[in-house]
């Protein structure tokens, strides 16, 4: 998908500020820093358009960016962030519990996955949550770039045989630098938001 408009609509902290327009979402979990501000630059191909940081925690809001008038990609506060407090992390939790779990527009979840480490333990435990309420998942291997491409089969399988994937959960291989992978991100998206494509362009430059 090649992207023209692109804004971002609200930064919300609770469900009174979700956007109206009925569009559907498409949201973005990881760790801290695991790149998610990164996928989305790239998915809508702008440079510095979503928010990066390399201070872990910055993103503090849902931050809904709407696509084409057509969809919402959400960039959710990472987790596992020990710097932040106990009193923090609780409050993040909850409003990204409330959003995941009672957002009637939410198609589908992006999990991001830091591709040069094994899964941690809360990237399992997400997994498990996102299973558990039955949400479409798309696993994104991020900074692929920085591990030789002759390691790549075993970015796969290391996250295959530590995380508890279904048959019907995706897997992709992603480089903010070089953008591999970012089309397969794509067509994940348009066919589980069923956008209109006749209205916008393939591929992503």
């Amino acid at each position: 998908m090649k992207v023209h408009n692109v804004s971002l609509k609200i930064s919300a902290v609770g469900a009174a500020q979700y956007p109206l327009e009925g569009y559907p979402e498409i949201a973005l979990v990881g760790r801290s820093n695991v790149g998610k501000s990164s996928l989305v630059n790239t998915l809508i191909n702008r440079r510095s358009y979503a928010r990066t940081s390399s201070q872990p925690g910055k993103t503090q809001t849902l931050n809904f960016y709407e696509v084409e008038s057509q969809l919402f990609l959400v960039d959710v506060p990472g987790y596992g962030y020990a710097k932040v407090s106990k009193k923090d992390r609780q409050k993040w939790g909850r409003m990204i519990e409330e959003y995941l779990t009672q957002r009637q527009t939410l198609r589908g979840v992006i999990i991001l996955l830091d591709g040069r480490h094994a899964p941690m333990q809360l990237d399992l435990q997400m997994i498990d949550f996102l299973h558990y309420y039955k949400l479409p998942l798309l696993i994104v291997a991020t900074k692929v770039d920085k591990v030789p491409r002759s390691k790549w089969n075993k970015i796969e399988k290391e996250i295959k045989q530590n995380a508890d994937l279904q048959p019907q959960d995706q897997l992709v291989l992603f480089s903010a630098t070089t953008k591999a992978g970012a089309p397969v991100v794509w067509d994940w998206i348009e066919k589980k938001t069923k956008i209109n494509e006749g209205m916008l362009d393939d591929g992503v430059q």
